[in-house]
């Protein structure tokens, strides 16, 4: 499984494990080096190349890079930060090695107006992962030359200015591929940082995977092999129920939401899903719904449709619950979050989205502590702005990045959450997080979300844990949406689902 997201300090730990155990730093550095030339390679056709290196080991890599496409035959030109006098380590070997082999190095300070000049691919070794300031003076000013003119720009690592563990952006610019090593990192999978990398490109470059034990990773790249040791299997000899049966709460107005969630529900494989509606709304899910169940709440209030609930939870075979889609049409946050904490108390699996999470903007701790005193799994879907006004402390608003930020609200709220938008995280509280970039921009559409929080409660309802589930349905949800292409609406993705599972199920399984 090549899946896992180092931080640079556990990367630091991984080069160092390789070191010791006796691999010497510069056969590390010329792998790295070696395996950005083979990009570029398979890329391009000799052409006029600079290459910019900075004064630490990503420079010492860039050194590696001038030297091996020299002796293709390429034409490259060097421009470094620092002299090649003041650079230390396997750095300074690198450098000496290019000076051997007949290259000149150029100080950008001195040739930043005129390095450019005939340059048709620019190579940016001047800042790793590791920088966690602003890119500033000659290299800024060199990289936006480079992009200004539309130079295609090979990153090594990270573009230099993207911080590795946080995915901020600070004076980096546009690379059309960049080339890391061993695994990926928070920088390559969090925006603006994962834009700004273009296509990604993990080498190996010699680190065994054994490095990785000591480690403790706790960060994945959302894919298959985190969880499809848990994936839902199909039983010969089982039935419906086995497959279980998920409940999904439909409000009485907007009733879209709902209906999407349920038909996704279905889709993905709960072998029964029930709509609870009032009953002025019956009808309109009851025409629509063929294969789902409807259910009329009684009354015009959410205390006798709460009432009604509560009935409807004595059925020992409903095994997940959804509320939240659509869900605050013909009712107020009041009555909502009664249907909610009448939810969590029945100790059953439930999804929380839209508008079950606005409705406890004003006292978040009402609905934390009913999670945390609830026996089941709990997952919290909210987008930005939904998840800016549930968690308003201070210890989860001021956590840093987006990944930092849902791990804290998964901890405090005792709930798996997953932080939806173009780089969807999924945190559990105990401090497992996925980050999901398997998704096209055209997910950003009405109603999409509602599709998503019905793929979680239907793979909840079989029984997948709820942190893989919410993984499983993100990766789904995104290749579902891939699958069609422009002119996506969310109506088309329950439909789009299967061939994402037959996909799915031609993939190998992990070991």
């Amino acid at each position: 499984m090549v899946c896992e997201l180092l931080t640079v300090g556990q990367m630091a730990q991984a080069d160092a494990a390789t070191i010791a155990a006796g691999t010497p730093g510069l056969t590390l550095m010329q792998a790295a080096g070696e395996a950005v030339v083979r990009v570029i390679t398979q890329r391009w056709a000799p052409r006029d190349t600079v290459v910019l290196c900075g004064p630490g080991n990503n420079g010492g890599d860039g050194f590696v890079v001038a030297t091996r496409l020299r002796a293709w035959g390429w034409p490259v030109r060097l421009a470094c930060l620092a002299p090649v006098a003041a650079l230390k380590g396997d750095a300074a070997l690198a450098a000496q090695a290019w000076t051997q082999a007949g290259g000149d190095t150029l100080l950008l300070n001195e040739a930043a107006q005129a390095c450019l000049d005939g340059a048709q691919l620019v190579v940016d070794a001047l800042f790793g992962a590791g920088l966690t300031r602003p890119l500033d003076g000659v290299a800024a000013e060199v990289l936006l030359k480079a992009h200004t003119r539309g130079l295609p720009i090979v990153a090594v690592d990270v573009p230099s200015g993207v911080w590795g563990d946080t995915g901020e952006a600070t004076g980096a610019v546009q690379a059309q591929v960049t080339v890391t090593f061993f695994r990926l990192k928070p920088g390559h999978a969090l925006m603006p940082g994962r834009a700004l990398c273009g296509e990604v490109v993990v080498a190996d470059i010699g680190i065994p995977p054994e490095v990785l034990a000591p480690l403790k990773v706790q960060a994945w790249d959302n894919q298959p092999a985190v969880w499809r040791d848990v994936w839902p299997t199909v039983d010969a000899a089982g039935h419906k129920y086995h497959r279980g049966h998920a409940l999904i709460w439909g409000g009485a107005a907007m009733t879209g939401a709902a209906r999407l969630a349920a038909r996704a529900c279905a889709r993905i494989g709960a072998g029964l899903t029930t709509v609870c509606t009032p009953h002025r709304a019956w009808a309109v899910y009851a025409s629509a719904l063929e294969c789902v169940m409807v259910h009329p709440l009684e009354g015009e209030a959410a205390a006798s449709w709460q009432v009604g609930l509560e009935g409807l939870l004595d059925d020992d075979r409903l095994s997940a619950m959804l509320i939240g889609p659509g869900a605050m049409g013909g009712s107020n946050a009041s009555g909502i979050r009664g249907l909610v904490l009448t939810m969590l108390a029945s100790g059953r699996p439930v999804v929380l989205d839209a508008d079950a999470i606005s409705a406890f903007h004003e006292d978040p701790s009402l609905l934390f502590a009913a999670i945390k005193g609830h026996s089941r799994p709990v997952v919290l879907t909210p987008h930005g702005g939904e998840f800016a006004r549930l968690f308003k402390t201070p210890e989860v608003a001021g956590a840093g990045s987006k990944l930092a930020c849902t791990r804290a609200a998964a901890k405090l709220s005792g709930a798996v959450v997953l932080f939806k938008g173009a780089d969807t995280v999924v945190a559990s509280p105990d401090g497992r997080a996925a980050i999901n970039r398997h998704a096209p921009a055209n997910l950003a559409t009405a109603g999409a979300g509602d599709v998503l929080a019905g793929m979680i409660v239907g793979l909840l309802a079989q029984g997948m844990p709820a942190w893989q589930a919410a993984c499983a349905a993100a990766w789904l949800h995104g290749d579902a949406a891939q699958d069609f292409g422009p002119g996506l609406i969310a109506d088309d993705l329950p439909g789009l689902i299967p061939a994402a599972l037959r996909r799915l199920a031609a993939l190998p399984v992990p070991r």
